[in-house]
């Protein structure tokens, strides 16, 4: 891992394509590094989790190359290096595993972390997590306690109660919430250390019974659309 960390942390300090093109030598070393960990993170997951089975981790890790077009911040390349562990691909809107590499506190989100959960789920979607969340929420916040360090994303989040939901419940947190993941925020020497990979794979096997309860409730939504 430390050709990962060595690649981004100079890429934020040469983020730019002339110096990119120049030491794509070193891109393709740490892609490499970062491949090898994904392809094994994926074995590991498939041993507790089957719905992973058969993934390959070409199709888990996101491009490096930014989508500037929309963004104030025309930098080509992220300082990060990403990948999504989920059921039937990084489309498939269902919740997931994902691992996010980024050594400096300069980038997307400022740290390197694992993460358990989903983004932007479709309103339908969403409105099943939280009545999910209303007979499950007990048991839900008795997971993430027991997990191995993670503990929920509150960032995006309603000012208020969502219609339809009975305020100031102890549930009310997560009922407020548009995404719902978990995340374990890691240092450079969590990366560096000695079995990462395993430690990986051991973190989110705590995380399993969670993305259960999510999966549950997005696929109950869909078959409810049918």
């Amino acid at each position: 891992m430390k050709r990962i960390i060595e690649f981004l942390t100079l890429l934020e300090a040469n983020n730019n394509r002339e110096w990119f093109n120049d030491n794509k030598n070193l891109y393709l070393e740490a892609k490499e590094v970062f491949t090898g960990y994904m392809e094994g993170l994926i074995e590991g997951i498939s041993r507790f989790d089957d719905s992973v089975c058969g993934l390959k981790a070409k199709d888990c890790i996101y491009r490096i190359h930014r989508d500037t077009r929309f963004s104030n911040d025309k930098t080509p390349y992220k300082t990060h290096f990403g990948g999504f562990i989920v059921a039937r691909g990084k489309q498939s809107g269902l919740a997931g595993y994902y691992v996010h590499i980024e050594p400096t506190e300069n980038g997307m989100l400022g740290c390197s972390m694992l993460a358990s959960g989903l983004i932007m789920p479709q309103p339908a979607e969403l409105r099943s997590i939280r009545e999910e969340i209303l007979d499950y929420g007990d048991e839900i916040m008795d997971i993430v306690d027991k997990s191995d360090g993670f503990k929920f994303s509150l960032g995006n989040s309603l000012k208020r109660t969502p219609a339809g939901f009975p305020r100031d419940t102890k549930v009310d947190f997560l009922l407020r919430l548009r995404d719902h993941f978990i995340d374990k925020r890691l240092s450079n020497r969590d990366i560096l250390g000695k079995n990462f990979l395993q430690k990986s794979i051991e973190a989110f096997r705590t995380t399993k019974p969670y993305i259960d309860h999510l999966n549950r409730a997005v696929l109950y939504a869909r078959e409810e659309m049918r």
